[in-house]
């Protein structure tokens, strides 16, 4: 079952490739926002790496999700050079600044969470999370699964976008103000693929 669900992450974004191919060129940044295994196995996490990698992207940026788990406290060491993963970290990248907050659910339990979000730098122009906003791209049974906290942050440092998943029944794009939000959950809430790859300007 993991194999097959992983397998069906790997075609949506494989899709991606192919849609800018036909466009006339591959894109410059792609931007996985988290769960890259399903039972949070090393195994899994190393078959994501090797297929990652090998896309045919300029830069590619990834992040953990709650589905992640064995990468909590870890390092990724021999990335090559255009590969970064991004925890509780940023990256420039041509005069665009990229911040990545991954999704752990000890942070989460410890409430060391809401720590990480308010370090948030104010230049960050790409937002990159699992988890939504509170009240944007976050309802599903009848309730809005989008942190309080990470809502208050967007709002006061504005970036131009913001990037997340997590919640499935939400996929979508929404502006406010000045930042564009993106819920980019290819799979359905059934985890079937049901939704296209979302590609933006920068």
């Amino acid at each position: 079952m993991a194999g097959y669900l992983f397998e069906k992450k790997r075609w949506g974004c494989k899709r991606l490739s192919q849609k800018t191919k036909v466009e006339g060129k591959f894109g410059d940044v792609i931007i996985h926002l988290g769960d890259i295994t399903f039972s949070g196995s090393d195994n899994e996490v190393v078959d994501f790496l090797e297929w990652f990698i090998e896309l045919p992207y300029k830069y590619k940026i990834f992040i953990a999700g709650n589905h992640d788990d064995c990468l909590y406290q870890a390092n990724i060491d021999g990335l090559p050079e255009n590969c970064h993963y991004l925890c509780n970290s940023g990256i420039s990248i041509e005069n665009i600044f990229f911040y990545g907050i991954p999704m752990f659910m000890q942070d989460i339990i410890d409430a060391s969470s809401d720590n990480f979000l308010n370090k948030i730098p104010s230049n960050t122009n790409v937002l990159i999370t699992h988890q939504p906003p509170y009240n944007i791209l976050d309802f599903a049974d009848k309730n809005h699964y989008g942190d309080l906290t990470l809502l208050q942050k967007v709002l006061q440092i504005q970036p131009r976008y913001h990037l997340f998943g997590l919640i499935h029944a939400a996929y979508g794009t929404e502006i406010i103000d000045n930042t564009t939000y993106v819920n980019a959950s290819i799979l359905n809430e059934q985890y079937l693929l049901a939704n296209k790859p979302i590609i933006l300007e920068l």
